[in-house]
């Protein structure tokens, strides 16, 4: 145990790095803090964010001090998780969500309506059960301009389509609703559209790009398209998150192609795999990705991977040789520049269920799945930042991700839908050049993923920043550390970090924070609106909505914005079979195991199959077995197992290893070479934490091997010798 905070004096203050006089004046207003908290550790805590007392550039101890010494003795399992933010009942009702429970509660909810505070689950069990009443509200105040209106919200005539056939029969441009102004949304041809800044001009004032613009650029190279592709054609992106890259995205669904999304850290086997399974006819790249300082090359990577044509994108002033077939960027845009009006274009109206976007997700064998997202998908996850995040417009969201994960079009939509500003840095977020693109920018949404998070806490490189403009956080990709987020959320006085947990094939999160009730850290407070789900034992009963429980997570099939198919897997297959019944209707597969504590907060224990989570990228066990399996001579078999570290934090790569007899290595040696192997093979990002050789696996009677068992064994030893 440590200290209790009424036991917290003048010493620990000025040991966590106060001065002596500024300790001895944060000591009388802890104290008055205390006294108003009136014994109640939760009360106490809110007390304190309440007046600031702890400011974001106090040292991270000080912060640590208070946030554990409030919470010392504290019981999760009577209480729940600590809660660190909590809503505020005024302010609540000027919320994008809030206005509408405050608009539609007392109609929809009756009597029982009282606020969005004090209603929030009651109107978020409503979206779940009358989606044709909630949806129509969600679409009024989006950017969403359909050319052919839906028949109606969702059918459900066919029961051999599970999840339903969701605004049936309407017609529409998803990249033309981007790109349009809106008055309702307060979105103008002078609106901010996208901010920039290229690492290593963090001097220089941030870039700008308006919503015209923006939209004369993505028709120009619309234009350009249409003269070199048949509509429907795959096109990929393989380069970082760029303005570029922004415009070539949206300009291929304006146009009525495809997007292929890649991720620019795939090595070209992967790069290959994709282009393959998606029949992309052609690719756009960078020459180089800057980052650090460093040159990376990528165009050559891609080449090597490629047989399509490759459209090259330039990032430094020299002249890169291309091969015959490919185009330069600047001789793809001249060759509509004859055109009397190149910066016009007439969308390409599609059905709402129409292909836009083939995002992929690593399947437990094999070719990773590929994923289709119609034109119903950027719909579900914008609705998800509008009434969770609350992004409107004059906010400025900044996620450092890439078009090749999900995050990706979800920012992109996320602000083009809303009327919020896109911001993005053309560089590593690692650094201090990062945060001072933040600050600079004017960020007011900012998300991570833990890792990055930790990093920046570690380096202590944001110290000294001004990041208060910022109201609200996210996270996602992977498992959050309580001690991480705390940081996270003291660089803005104690906003909200919001957690978030989803997939690519739901083009949103089933489970997130909101701004109605009260945030524990690494922990969410309920599902999505629009979003139900139970958590069920072994056996596939659902436990009671009320209880504290852990099983894996199941969710409703009616679900807007989730796949109803895959490119080269089977649906049904992947998401239902095998399934449990709920009120009638199958379950669709997730795969999360869930635990729901007292008090209704979730943390997410980890995968029900053997897909890990590496650094917010999905990939299974058997693809990292298989390259390790061939990384030296002297193994026989491998078993790749992640956890989380006993105090939680991201997964984190473990390697047992069967070796062949006769031969003999160390652990150490095998760490190294697995880690180049996987690095070489898969994805340069991944990196191996921990080997151990053991004598056998444990099996089957099937001899189908227990990686359940090891994972198990591996926190034992976590706890043994605190790997």
């Amino acid at each position: 145990m440590g200290k209790s905070i009424t036991e917290v004096g003048v010493e620990d203050l000025v040991r966590a790095g106060l001065p002596v006089e500024e300790a001895k004046h944060f000591e009388t207003q802890l104290k008055s803090a205390i006294t108003y908290g009136g014994g109640s550790m939760v009360e106490v805590w809110r007390e304190i964010t309440a007046r600031n007392l702890l400011k974001p550039w106090h040292p991270h101890t000080l912060h640590q001090l208070i946030y554990y010494s409030v919470y010392d003795n504290y019981n999760e399992s009577v209480h729940g998780p600590p809660l660190y933010w909590f809503p505020s009942p005024y302010e609540s009702r000027y919320t994008n969500l809030g206005r509408i429970m405050e608009s539609y509660g007392p109609r929809l909810l009756g009597a029982s309506y009282k606020d969005p505070v004090t209603s929030f689950r009651q109107f978020q069990q409503f979206s779940v059960q009358n989606p044709e009443i909630y949806w129509p509200i969600i679409l009024n105040e989006l950017s969403i301009q359909f050319s052919v209106p839906p028949k109606c919200v969702v059918d459900t005539s066919n029961k051999s389509k599970h999840g339903g056939k969701w605004l049936p029969d309407s017609v529409l441009n998803i990249a033309d609703c981007c790109l349009q102004p809106s008055s309702y949304m307060k979105k103008h041809d002078d609106s901010i559209a996208i901010v920039w800044r290229d690492e290593g001009s963090d001097d220089h004032d941030v870039e700008h790009m308006t919503m015209r613009e923006l939209r004369e650029q993505v028709m120009l190279v619309a234009n350009a398209l249409d003269a070199k592709f048949c509509k429907g054609d795959a096109i990929a992106i393989d380069m970082p998150m760029t303005t570029t890259a922004v415009v070539i995205y949206l300009a291929i669904i304006l146009a009525g192609f495809v997007v292929v999304s890649i991720a620019d850290s795939f090595a070209p086997k992967e790069i290959a795999t994709r282009l393959r399974v998606s029949e992309a006819k052609a690719i756009f790249t960078q020459d180089f990705i800057v980052r650090g300082g460093r040159r990376f090359p990528l165009y050559s990577r891609v080449v090597e991977a490629a047989p399509n044509k490759v459209i090259v994108i330039p990032t430094t002033e020299k002249t890169l040789q291309l091969r015959d077939e490919d185009i330069s960027w600047e001789a793809f845009l001249a060759s509509v520049l004859h055109l009397p009006r190149p910066n016009y274009y007439s969308p390409f109206y599609q059905s709402i269920d129409s292909v836009t976007n083939i995002l992929f997700s690593s399947g437990t064998t094999g070719d990773p799945k590929a994923i289709p997202w119609t034109q119903l998908s950027p719909i579900r996850c914008a609705a998800d930042s509008w009434t969770h995040f609350d992004v409107r417009p004059g906010d400025v969201f900044c996620w450092p991700t890439n078009l090749g994960w999900v995050m990706g079009p979800i920012l992109l939509y996320s602000c083009f839908l809303t009327g919020a500003t896109l911001a993005l840095y053309h560089g590593s977020p690692l650094g201090r050049d990062f945060g001072k693109f933040v600050q600079d920018a004017g960020v007011t949404i900012l998300g991570t993923v833990p890792s990055l998070v930790k990093t920046w806490k570690s380096t202590c490189c944001m110290e000294g920043l001004e990041w208060t403009k910022i109201r609200l956080f996210a996270s996602t990709g992977e498992a959050s550390s309580v001690d991480d987020d705390l940081w996270l959320s003291s660089m803005s006085f104690y906003k909200p970090v919001m957690e978030c947990c989803g997939g690519t094939e739901l083009a949103s999160s089933y489970i997130l924070g909101n701004l109605f009730q009260p945030q524990a850290l690494g922990a969410f407070s309920s599902a999505s609106m629009g979003t139900g789900f139970v958590i069920f034992d072994e056996s596939g009963i659902p436990y009671p909505d009320d209880q504290p429980c852990v099983g894996e997570v199941g969710l409703f099939a009616l679900y807007m914005g989730a796949t109803d198919r895959l490119l080269n897997a089977d649906h049904e297959e992947v998401y239902f079979k095998g399934m449990p019944m709920y009120k009638g209707r199958l379950l669709r597969r997730h795969g999360d195991i869930i635990k729901r504590t007292t008090g209704g907060y979730l943390v997410v224990q980890g995968r029900a199959d053997d897909t890990m989570n590496l650094g917010g990228i999905k990939t299974s066990s058997v693809e990292i077995e298989r390259v390790c399996n061939t990384a030296d001579e002297s193994v026989l078999e491998t078993a790749a197992i992640s956890v989380a570290p006993p105090k939680g934090g991201p997964e984190q790569l473990s390697i047992f290893v069967v070796l062949k007899k006769g031969f003999s290595i160390k652990p150490d040696v095998l760490k190294l070479k697995f880690s180049r192997a996987i690095q070489t093979n898969l994805n340069p990002l991944f990196k191996v934490s921990f080997v151990k050789i053991v004598p056998e696996f444990p099996r089957t009677a099937s001899n189908k091997l227990l990686r359940r068992v090891l994972r198990d064994q591996l926190k034992e030893l976590q706890i043994q010798s605190k790997i």
